[in-house]
């Protein structure tokens, strides 16, 4: 694995490289935050160590700029910061895992691979697009060709989830259970008017219709 160290104590910093080395991993070993900060950003690693208490910018707001670069790089806090507050603190910064000094070499090997091990944090798509349609799920905006359109709830629920199966055949019961949350059928026309409401939004007016029936089955969004 290839790790990145932020330690400012040299002897602390270099009983750790012989020691990550050993076990087989790849290091970079550096002193300060901002150095830190740059490693992090301009290079992919398995995991961050990092020692919360350094001159300059000390490891929480390194953290901190690095989360908030979209630095998704698992991290662990090795310091002798120890308390609730402060872990507390680490963990609301971004921190995976916090390990106090003086700390057992095994154990530290062991959190790093279980650190290792998580699988990655799946970025959350906020905006999707498909022809000439697009939706922004966080300002909660629809636009399609230029134009904005204005949907209820639910029709903006029932959009995002043909536009996240966009080309794919969407039947009734995934539209009951994933929109409406029923896990039944009630035997309603509740998806049918609806469905009718969106398209008079989305297609009316435009050249190609994205909305499709698949009749007997279910409905499609064409991506073209």
């Amino acid at each position: 694995m290839k790790l990145l160290l932020l330690e400012d104590d040299e002897r602390t910093r270099s009983h750790l490289e012989r020691v990550l080395s050993a076990a087989g991993h790849t290091l970079d070993a550096c002193a300060t935050g901002q150095e830190a900060i740059f490693l992090a950003t301009s290079s992919t690693y398995d995991v961050l160590i990092l020692d919360r208490m350094v001159s300059g910018v000390d490891g929480l707001n390194a953290l901190r700029a690095l989360r908030a670069a979209g630095v998704r790089t698992p991290a662990l806090f090795l310091t002798a910061m120890t308390g609730v507050e402060d872990r507390v603190e680490g963990l609301e910064a971004g921190a995976d895992d916090y390990l106090a000094k003086p700390f057992a070499t095994s154990e530290l090997l062991a959190r790093v691979n279980a650190l290792a091990r998580r699988p990655p944090i799946a970025e959350v798509v906020t905006v999707l697009r498909v022809a000439d349609l697009e939706l922004d799920r966080l300002k909660r905006t629809v636009v399609r060709a230029g134009k904005r359109i204005d949907l209820q709830v639910q029709e903006f629920k029932l959009l995002e989830y043909l536009m996240l199966h966009a080309d794919e055949l969407v039947t009734r019961t995934m539209l009951l259970e994933n929109v409406w949350s029923f896990h039944f059928d009630p035997r309603t026309n509740v998806i049918e008017s609806h469905m009718s409401r969106l398209r008079g939004k989305i297609d009316r007016g435009f050249e190609r219709e994205l909305i499709q029936t698949v009749r007997g089955a279910g409905y499609r969004l064409d991506a073209g």
